[in-house]
């Protein structure tokens, strides 16, 4: 098997490299250290300046700006109900392939955009949040050809950035690092729904969650989120657009034995690690993310980087669709006016989701009948029902809510009676007047 798909992507990079002569530019095919991909930036924002943001979330260690190119036919602002998207790539700094393929995803969408049907609709529905490089120090020490090694992997604080974020089992030993700093306010700042963590030394999409309970013994034990089934549903979308990723045999030369069935894994059960991003991101923000391992060799030779771009054109672009899988909408109190901060829940699931300032909210499901319940303080609850057909629509299915005012007695009542139609004093006070007289004749 693993012989197999090895000549399967032997031939696959046959194909790709005719085809790439006529995509992007062949004089993009290079590495691009700190200053020419900043320079690439710019001249990107500076030809499409109606549909980019060119913006700095922090600076590394060695004061290099953490530069993201926002994309989208709004790129200045949040517009409300649009959902927010991001790519991070080179948070190792050693693994450099997810750090070019996001640069030409740029370039792609930006070329295409009122071109491609498929990319002109995104960038009018998505604003598109790619940071290529987390960590600009490491790039810099790395070095062409480097396929397994370690220079390069960390900040210029000798810290693993994909160790640092706060954890739900472990007390963190190392202090925040400025990248990492940077990144949490960032994803606090905007209400990102969907992400991706771009990094190298196999060829597999890594779901949460990464870390276990320090009393689990097997340190390869899988763990599963609330939402496990989502997750998967997802990581397949980046696997199956992906000419080998779904084999499940990287063929690594480092692990030739290694099998991930449809090209995935949890990551804790691929093995545990404690203070990763994407963990970070699903428990402590609305976003979901995933972490996706490109190439085998961390540092490969840039003659190869046409056939990488290739490798992974489609499922970078169908994997930003993904933003658009489930319920979204809209919460409003009965005059119209959005809740903030309300609490998104589906029944038989313990993960929440909050709605942003604009009363906005979105939340990724899958396939299925879903129960949405919506709580605000100061309101009652609002529920409805909803039917996922992710096979027929590539767009969220709209469902807005309008939560009621309560006083703290009237809350009290309606919590009781959540089936029907809410129980309230002021609306049932003719009842309330019957059931007091019952009560007076019974006692006297």
């Amino acid at each position: 098997m693993a012989m197999l798909a090895h000549l399967y992507c032997v031939l696959t990079t046959c194909l790709c490299m005719v085809l790439t002569a006529n995509a992007i530019n062949s004089t993009h095919f290079m590495y691009h250290d700190y200053t020419s991909m900043t320079s690439l930036l710019q001249n990107l924002h500076h030809k499409y300046p109606h549909i980019t943001k060119l913006y700095s979330i922090g600076k590394s260690v060695d004061g290099r700006d953490l530069h993201v190119l926002a994309m989208g036919s709004e790129p200045n602002r949040h517009v409300p109900g649009r959902p927010e998207f991001k790519y991070v790539g080179n948070m190792h700094g050693n693994e450099v392939i997810g750090r070019e393929i996001l640069l030409y995803l740029s370039i792609h969408m930006l070329e295409n955009y009122g071109l491609d049907n498929e990319i002109t609709w995104l960038l009018n529905n998505t604003r598109i949040h790619i940071l290529p490089s987390m960590n600009p120090d490491g790039f810099e020490d790395s070095y062409e050809g480097n396929c397994t090694g370690l220079i390069g992997r960390y900040n210029r604080n000798g810290i693993d950035l994909n160790r640092n974020f706060p954890d739900q089992y472990s007390n963190r030993t190392k202090p925040l690092q400025p990248e990492t700093l940077a990144v949490m306010q960032w994803v606090q700042s905007l209400p990102f729904v969907l992400s991706a963590n771009l990094h190298g030394g196999t060829v597999v999409t890594v779901y949460p969650y990464d870390n276990l309970p320090e009393d689990v013994v097997d340190r390869s034990t899988y763990n599963k989120s609330p939402d496990d089934e989502l997750y998967k549903t997802i990581s397949k979308v980046y696997s199956m657009s992906h000419p080998t990723m779904h084999i499940g045999w990287p063929n690594c030369s480092a692990n030739d034995t290694e099998y991930f069935p449809d090209g995935i894994v949890n990551g804790a059960a691929w093995y545990a690690i404690q203070g990763s991003m994407q963990d970070y991101n699903y428990l402590q923000s609305n976003c979901f993310e995933t972490t996706i391992e490109v190439s085998c060799c961390k540092y490969p030779y840039s003659h190869e980087l046409p056939v990488f771009w290739q490798r992974n054109r489609k499922s970078l672009i169908q994997y930003i669709k993904a933003v658009h899988m489930g319920v979204k909408g809209f919460i409003f109190d009965a005059q119209g006016r959005p809740i903030s901060n309300a609490t998104i829940s589906v029944r038989g699931n313990t993960h929440t989701v909050m709605s942003a300032k604009d009363g906005d909210y979105w939340r990724l499901l899958i396939q299925g009948n879903h129960t949405i319940d919506v709580t605000a303080s100061g309101y009652a609850l609002g529920s409805q029902t909803v039917e996922i057909d992710i096979s027929n629509s590539d767009e969220a299915v709209m469902v807005n809510f309008t939560l009621q005012a309560v006083s703290a007695t009237q809350g009290t009542i309606s919590g009781t009676s959540i089936i029907g139609h809410g129980f309230t004093v002021e609306s049932n006070k003719y009842l309330v007047a019957l059931l007091l007289t019952c009560i007076a004749y019974f006692i006297f």
